[in-house]
């Protein structure tokens, strides 16, 4: 594997009106929130642009229909499209041969605007089953980035994980699927959302420039701690593309390249760190962090 420094993967989410259509949430209002994020590609793109960031954008298929010209323009800019459901669907409100079927329903859409397969998914709100790897194995898909599982350290996600109500838990065999792990925590929607629905209510609304501050202190601590880490960052462009959140996002990519980041397409993140997963005799579940002590194999860089 080519070494290389401490990268950040800053992905987009590209729900547009899907995201309201799963939870049911049709009428007008919830609707023009979702156009709002195709409304703010051109300026996204633009900011990634001037700062020669390279993105992945995860897509759900009906995204990809309804906004045929914002996804043309997100392929051409360079940045990699990948899989995200097509109806922003929970896989687990679905069996297996319906989670089969979104799969290849999404995979093909990309393929036809792309001209190729996609190599990467993110399940619709970090959702999983115990289907989804195999599944993912199954139509040939190399990475997801839907766990949280460690922080700045790909490994490879597993199958056949089991429970017992009465004993340890029990790892399954490790996939050839390479995972670019998440966190909520460094997810825009919680941060910045505001959503009513029903008697739920999620705050959101938090001061962007702090958020963004938050997710810079988790870039330091991997510049220090873990070298050769991959850090992904998920954002929604009906959330960040609002005027000061998107000066707040400015901030963060400076931030990044002042410290010495580089920005990569999760597609080459996943890819750069297949041979090192898949040759070194790991274990089941993932390792440790790399700097404390311990027996298990540092799985960084």
């Amino acid at each position: 594997m080519t070494e290389r420094g401490a990268t950040v993967c800053l992905t987009f989410d590209f729900d547009a009106i899907s995201l309201w259509a799963a939870r049911g949430m049709m009428t007008p209002g919830p609707v023009s929130r979702g156009e709002f994020g195709a409304f703010a590609i051109p300026r996204i793109l633009r900011l990634l642009d001037t700062y020669e960031v390279p993105s992945t954008f995860f897509i759900p298929g009906h995204s990809l229909e309804t906004y045929p010209a914002e996804c043309r323009a997100i392929h051409e800019a360079g940045h990699e499209i990948a899989i995200h459901g097509y109806m922003h669907e929970p896989v687990s409100t679905l069996d297996r041969e319906a989670e089969r079927a979104v799969l290849h329903r999404a995979s093909a859409l990309i393929e036809d605007l792309t001209g190729a397969p996609p190599v990467g998914h993110r399940t619709p709100s970090f959702d999983f089953t115990e289907y989804t790897v195999e599944l993912l194995q199954e139509a040939g898909i190399e990475y997801d980035s839907s766990l949280m599982g460690t922080d700045s350290v790909p490994y490879l996600a597993r199958t056949g994980d089991r429970h017992d109500p009465d004993g340890p838990f029990v790892f399954g065999q490790a996939s050839r699927i390479v995972e670019l792990p998440v966190s909520w925590t460094l997810d825009d929607y919680p941060h910045l959302e505001f959503v009513r629905n029903g008697t739920t209510v999620m705050p959101g609304l938090q001061d962007p420039h702090a958020m963004f501050a938050r997710f810079l202190g988790d870039v330091r601590y991997m510049v220090r701690y873990t070298e050769g880490g991959v850090l992904t960052v998920t954002l929604h462009p009906q959330v960040i593309g609002r005027g000061d959140r998107m000066l707040a996002l400015e901030e963060f990519i400076t931030g990044c390249l002042d410290l010495g980041v580089t920005f990569e397409r999760c597609d080459e993140a996943a890819r750069r760190h297949r041979t090192e997963l898949e040759s070194a005799d790991l274990p089941t579940a993932p390792a440790a962090d790399p700097r404390q002590p311990g027996p298990l194999p540092d799985l960084s860089g």
